[in-house]
């Protein structure tokens, strides 16, 4: 009985790693898609990969910023995702299905080569200004 507490403890620690530090749950209606896009792109320079999270509507938000950031040369696919989780507008009330979608993304080999470029870019119209 003991080694089944013991398992269930651990459970709660893994369920609290679950909200990772890589990840980024995506809204569409809080900030621009391009907010997105480049905090992505810090999140990869940070951790090497980044998963994208969103609910609902804010799915297509997420497919795009990844398209985004692959057709750009940034990331490469590593895991798609999709699922139903349910959620409550409040506590007690009936459960409502919600699609999720999670896409995971790594930096592809240029990624370093294509972030110094876009810096010495950003500091050149600086410059300008």
């Amino acid at each position: 009985m003991e080694g089944i507490t013991e398992g269930v403890n651990n459970m709660s620690v893994s369920a609290a790693e679950t909200q990772k530090k890589n990840r980024i749950q995506v809204s569409n209606t809080k900030k621009s898609l391009f907010f997105y896009v480049n905090l992505s792109k810090r999140y990869m320079q940070q951790y090497n990969e980044v998963e994208l999270s969103a609910l609902g509507m804010a799915i297509s938000t997420v497919v795009t910023i990844a398209e985004i950031l692959k057709n750009n040369g940034f990331a490469v696919e590593k895991k798609i995702r999709t699922l139903t989780v349910d959620m409550r507008d409040e506590p007690g009330a009936r459960p409502i299905p919600k699609a999720k979608i999670e896409v995971v993304l790594g930096k592809t080999e240029k990624f370093d080569e294509l972030m110094a470029a876009e810096a010495e870019q950003n500091g050149d119209i600086k410059e300008q200004n």
